[in-house]
C-alpha cells in the first residue's frame, strides 16, 4: 500500500493533479510530560491507510480531489521550523492548494497559521484544546507549545481566537482571556447553543488549529497531556460541520497525538477526523 495518506493510488496523490496537500511536521522539543508526538503524522498517516474512502454523511469520496502527501522533514530548533514550514505552506497555497499540517507538538501550528494570515489576511483561528495555550513563556521558551496562542495572538493579520474545550490554564492566562472568545468544556454539555454564540464570533475566513486533547482522555488517551471532562465525536462533528456550513474553512492542522504502542484507536480518531473535516470543507462543491 502507497506511504501516504488514505494510502492512494498515484491517480489520486499526485502534487500536479492534487487539491489537497498533507504536511507532516514531527517536531517534539517543548513537551513537558509525555513525549512521542514526533510519532504523530507518521502514525496518522498509517492508520488512514484502513479508512473507508467514502463518507457516508456527506455522500462523497472526498479524496477524488486528489491528496498530496508531503514528505516529512527534521527541525532541530524551533526558528528553522517556523521559517520553512511558513514557507512552504505558502508556496502551497500560492499553487492554489489547500494544506493540512500535522503535528508534532502544538508550537507547530504557529508556522502554518504565520502563512494563512498572511495569504489571506484578516482570518479568525478556531482553536480547539484542553488548554489555552497563551503563557507568554513556559520553561523560558516563548515558542514552547503552551504558548502557542499567544504568539498567534501578535501576528498582525490575525482578527481574533475563537477558543473551544478549555479545562486546563495558569491563572496567569486568566489575566488575558476574552470571555466571548472562550468557551470552557464544562460549558458545553447542557445544550448546544453554544455552537452559534462560537460560530458567531468568528470572521468569515477561519483557520482551524485542532488540538487532540480536546477530546475527553477516554476517547483520545494519547496525547501529552490528556484532560478528563473533554468533548466527543458526535459533538466535534456537529460543530465543525456547522463551521463549515457558514465559514470558509481555508486550512487546518491536527496537533499532540502521541501514539501508544499496540493501541491504534486514537490513531485511527485522528486520521478520520481529518478526513471528515475535508469532506465537511468541500461539503458545498
Amino acid at each position: 500500500m502507497h506511504d501516504n495518506y488514505l494510502g492512494l493510488e498515484e491517480k489520486y496523490s499526485k502534487f500536479s493533479t492534487s487539491k489537497i496537500v498533507i504536511l507532516p511536521v514531527p517536531f517534539d522539543k517543548s513537551t513537558t510530560y509525555i513525549h512521542g508526538t514526533n510519532k504523530g503524522p507518521q502514525a496518522i498517516i498509517q492508520a488512514s491507510k484502513n479508512l473507508e474512502l467514502y463518507d457516508i454523511e456527506t455522500d462523497k469520496e472526498i479524496y477524488k480531489k486528489g491528496i498530496f502527501t508531503a514528505k516529512e522533514k527534521e527541525y532541530d530548533t524551533f526558528k528553522d521550523l517556523l521559517k520553512d514550514v511558513s514557507e512552504d505552506v505558502l508556496n502551497y497555497l500560492k499553487q492554489d492548494k489547500f494544506v493540512i499540517t500535522l503535528g508534532g507538538e502544538h508550537s507547530i501550528s504557529l508556522a502554518p497559521i504565520k502563512a494563512h494570515q498572511s495569504y489571506y489576511k484578516n482570518i479568525s483561528v478556531l482553536h480547539f484544546d484542553a488548554h489555552l495555550d497563551t503563557r507568554q513563556a513556559y520553561e523560558n521558551n516563548p515558542y514552547s507549545h503552551a504558548s502557542v496562542m499567544a504568539r498567534v495572538k501578535e501576528l498582525e493579520n490575525t482578527s481574533n481566537i475563537v477558543s473551544v474545550g478549555i479545562r486546563s490554564m495558569d491563572i496567569e492566562e486568566k489575566d488575558n482571556l476574552e470571555p466571548v472568545n472562550v468557551f470552557f468544556s464544562h460549558e458545553l454539555f447542557e445544550n448546544d447553543n453554544w455552537m452559534d454564540k462560537a460560530i458567531n464570533r468568528l470572521e468569515d475566513t477561519v483557520y482551524i488549529t485542532f488540538d487532540l486533547d480536546v477530546f475527553d482522555s477516554s476517547l483520545m488517551p494519547s496525547t501529552g497531556t490528556p484532560e478528563p471532562g473533554g468533548m466527543f465525536w458526535h459533538q466535534v462533528m456537529k460543530f465543525l460541520k456547522k463551521v463549515s456550513l457558514r465559514k470558509k474553512i481555508i486550512g487546518f492542522d491536527v496537533v499532540e497525538l502521541c501514539p501508544i504502542k499496540n493501541f491504534i484507536a486514537p490513531d485511527f480518531l485522528a486520521a478520520k477526523l481529518i478526513y471528515k473535516l475535508i469532506n465537511y470543507v468541500f461539503i458545498k462543491d
